[in-house]
C-alpha cells in the first residue's frame, strides 16, 4: 500500500473513532441512571421536574441536581405511569428512541464504509493494474525531468565518443537553434539510440537533456499500451501536448520496440489492433510536429531489425546513432567514470584491467566495480587491488565459485588433464590470446573448471588461421582426456559445441572451405539480443552436404593437431595437472610453460575428407 492510500484510511479510522466518543459523551455526561422505583419515589418527593417518556424509557430533569447529575435515565415498566406523573403536578412529554444524529449516522456511516473500502481495495487494484483514475486514463505516463533533476552530463557518459559527437548537434541546436537555420538545414526529427543492453541509450539521452538544460520527458513505449482500447493513442497526444507547451524539450521513448513494432496484415484477427492505433498516432504526431520549435524526440531500443519502416523512413526517425559495445580505449575511459566513489589501491592500472574485460558493456563494467568492491570489503581490506578486479571478472564471466561441489578423485584429475590440455594449447599457439589463470574450482553455472585467456588488444578482423588456431585451442581439452585416458567425456561438450559454431561459420559465412567455395550460405543480420529462431536454409541438399563433411574435416583437422601438440609437451602436461591438482588455481608466474613462448605447435595437416 503507498502512502496515499494509508492516509486516506488513517483518517477515516479517526473520523469513525471520534463519532464513537462524541457518542459516549453525549450519552455519559451528567445523566444518572436509576430504577422505575427510584424515578416515582424522587416523583412522590417533589424532586423532578419534568420527564420525557419514549417507548422503552423515561428520561427526566431534576429540579435541583442530586449528586452532581441533573438528568436521569431509567427504563419504562408501567405504561399508565403517565397518570401519577399529571396527579403529582409533574409536566409529561412523549418521546421517541431515535435522534437526529442516530439517524444522519445510520445513512452516513455505511456509505462511509463502502467508500473507505473502494478507497482502499478497488482502487488500489486499478493503479497496479495500470488503470488509474477514470479521468486520468488518457493522460501521459511520461515522467518530467528538469535540467536539475537529470544531474548528468556528457562528463558522465564515457566510451562512445562518436556517439557522443552526433548527439552534441543536438544541444547546440537546443541552445542555439538560429545557427541551424542560417543556412537552411534543419535538426533531424527523430533520433534513435540502437546498440545492445546496457551500452548507455537511456544515460545518453538524459546527458542531452543535462547538457541543454531543457525538461526531459521520459517515458517507456511499454507504458502508451492499456487493457481500454483507444488509450494507447490518447496518452501520445497528450505527450506531445505537453511538450509542446513546454518547448524547448526533449521527449525520450525507451524500449521503441514495444510500441513500434513492424505491423501485420493479420492485426485484426489477434488483437494487435489497439498497439496499431497507438503506432499510427505516433506516426501521425512526427509528421504533424515542427523541430524548428525545439521539441527533439529521442527513442531507444536494441532490437532495429523489428521497427515498422514507415517509423525509421526519412522525415521522422532522420538519424541512427549506434551506440555499440566499447572498445578497449572505451573501457578504460568508462572504468574511470565508475572508479571515482572507489577506493583504489595506489599504482592499481585502470587499463590492465580494461585488457581482461572484452565484450563487457557499460553497465557491465559498472557492475564489475561495485562486485569487486564487494570482494575487498569482504576480506576487511582498505582498497581495491588488481586481484580483486580478477576475482570479480571470474565472478561475472564463470559464476561464483562453488567448493561445496566436492567432485571424487578421478572426476578431480580428469578436469585437471582437461583444463591443463586447453592452457598448454593456449601458451603454444601464438594467434590465441594468453593464458591468465587455469582453475579446476566448480563454479555456479556448472563449469567444473575454467581457462582464462587475457586478450592483448581488442580484434575487429580475424584471420582464417586464427580461426583454426582458436578450434586447436577449444579442442585441446578433450585431446588431453583422449591421450591421457584413451577416451573422452561429456566435460567437453561446451567446447565442442563453440567449436563447431566457429567451423560451421567458418564455411557458411565467411567461404573458407575450398570444397565449399567462396559463397555466403547463411547471412547475419544486425540483431543485438541475438537469434534463437530457426533460418531457413536457402541452398540444396547437395551444398547441406558439402557443409557438413567440410565442418566434419575442418574439427577434425583441429583436433588432430591440438593430439600433436599435447602429445609433444606430454611431460608440461603432466606436471601441469599435478600441479593444478595440489593447488587449485594457477597462473603463469606458478607454471613456466604457460607463459607465452615462440609456437611450437605443429602446423594443421589436412585430413582426407569423405567424398561429398
Amino acid at each position: 500500500m503507498d502512502r496515499k492510500h494509508s492516509f486516506n484510511v488513517g483518517y477515516f479510522i479517526l473520523a469513525l473513532v471520534l463519532v464513537g466518543m462524541f457518542q459516549l459523551w453525549l450519552g455519559w455526561r451528567d445523566v444518572a441512571q436509576l430504577s422505575y422505583s427510584d424515578v416515582m419515589r424522587l416523583v412522590g418527593e417533589g424532586k423532578v421536574a419534568s420527564v420525557t417518556l419514549t417507548e422503552t424509557t423515561i428520561q427526566g430533569q431534576f429540579k435541583e441536581p442530586q449528586e452532581g447529575k441533573g438528568l436521569f435515565l431509567a427504563a419504562r415498566v408501567d405504561p399508565a405511569s403517565a397518570e401519577a406523573f399529571e396527579k403529582a403536578g409533574v409536566t409529561v412529554s412523549g418521546g421517541t428512541d431515535s435522534n437526529w444524529l442516530t439517524t444522519i449516522l445510520s445513512w452516513i456511516l455505511p456509505a462511509l464504509l463502502f467508500f473507505g473500502l473502494w478507497m482502499f481495495l478497488f482502487r488500489g487494484f486499478a493503479e497496479r493494474q495500470g488503470m488509474g483514475g477514470l479521468i486520468n486514463i488518457g493522460k501521459s505516463k511520461a515522467k518530467v525531468y528538469l535540467e536539475r533533476q537529470t544531474c548528468v552530463t556528457f562528463d558522465d557518459v564515457a566510451g562512445v565518443d562518436e556517439a557522443k559527437l552526433e548527439l552534441q548537434e543536438i544541444v547546440s541546436f537546443l541552445k542555439d537553434k538560429d545557427k541551424y537555420g542560417r543556412l537552411g538545414a534543419r535538426i533531424p526529427k527523430g533520433t534513435l539510440l540502437v546498440g545492445p543492453p546496457g551500452t548507455g541509450k537511456t544515460l545518453m539521452a538524459r546527458a542531452v537533456a543535462g547538457e541543454a538544460g531543457v525538461p526531459f520527458f521520459s517515458i517507456s513505449g511499454s507504458e502508451f499500451v492499456e487493457m481500454f482500447v483507444g488509450v494507447g493513442a490518447a496518452r501520445v497526444r497528450d505527450l506531445f501536448e505537453q511538450a509542446r507547451q513546454a518547448a524547448p524539450c526533449i521527449i525520450f521513448i525507451d524500449e521503441l520496440d514495444a510500441l513500434g513494432r513492424a505491423r501485420s496484415p493479420f492485426a485484426g484477427y489477434g488483437g494487435a489492433d489497439e498497439k496499431e492505433q497507438t503506432l499510427n498516432q505516433l506516426l501521425s504526431e512526427l509528421d504533424g510536429f515542427d523541430p524548428r520549435v525545439g521539441i527533439v524526440l529521442l527513442a531507444a531500443t536494441n532490437r532495429p531489425e523489428i521497427l515498422d519502416p514507415a517509423l525509421t523512413r526519412a522525415g521522422r526517425f532522420d538519424r541512427q546513432v549506434v551506440i555499440d559495445r566499447p572498445d578497449r580505449k572505451g573501457r578504460e575511459a568508462i572504468l574511470k567514470v565508475h572508479v571515482r566513489s572507489v577506493a583504489m589501491a595506489p599504482g592499481l592500472n585502470v587499463d590492465e584491467v580494461a585488457a581482461i574485460t572484452p565484450g563487457f558493456t557499460g553497465a557491465d563494467l559498472a557492475n564489475l566495480v561495485n562486485e569487486a568492491a564487494i570482494f575487498a570489503t569482504r576480506r576487511n581490506a582498505d582498497k581495491v587491488t588488481m586481484d580483486d578486479f580478477t576475482n570479480a571478472v571470474e565472478r561475472i564471466v564463470a559464476g561464483s565459485e562453488r567448493k561445496s561441489r566436492l567432485l571424487n578423485p578421478g572426476e578431480r584429475e580428469r578436469v585437471a588433464y582437461h583444463e591443463m590440455g586447453h592452457a598448454l594449447a593456449a601458451a603454444a599457439l601464438l594467434k590465441t590470446d594468453p593464458v591468465h589463470k587455469v582453475s579446476i574450482i566448480p563454479r555456479s553455472i556448472g563449469a567444473l573448471g575454467y581457462t582464462m585467456q587475457r586478450p592483448t588488444d581488442d580484434r575487429f578482423l580475424i584471420t582464417e588461421s586464427e580461426l583454426k588456431e582458436r578450434m586447436v585451442a577449444l579442442l585441446a581439452g578433450r585431446a588431453a582426456e583422449d591421450i591421457i585416458y584413451g577416451e573422452v567425456s561429456t566435460g567437453a561438450a561446451d567446447d565442442l559445441a563453440k567449436a563447431t559454431d566457429v567451423a560451421r561459420q567458418s564455411v557458411t559465412r565467411f567461404g573458407m572451405s575450398s570444397a565449399v567455395g567462396q559463397a555466403v550460405l547463411e547471412e547475419q543480420k544486425q540483431q543485438w539480443l541475438g537469434d534463437g529462431s530457426l533460418r531457413q536454409r536457402d541452398y540444396s541438399e547437395a551444398t547441406a552436404r558439402e557443409v557438413d563433411v567440410a565442418v566434419r574435416q575442418m574439427l577434425d583437422e583441429a583436433f588432430a593437431a591440438a593430439q600433436e601438440l599435447l602429445r609433444s609437451r606430454l611431460g608440461d602436461l603432466k606436471a601441469g595437472a599435478s600441479l593444478l591438482l595440489e593447488r587449485e588455481t594457477i597462473t603463469p608466474d606458478d607454471f613456466q610453460p604457460l607463459r607465452r613462448a615462440p609456437s611450437i605447435a605443429p602446423p594443421i595437416r589436412k585430413v582426407a575428407a569423405e567424398p561429398a
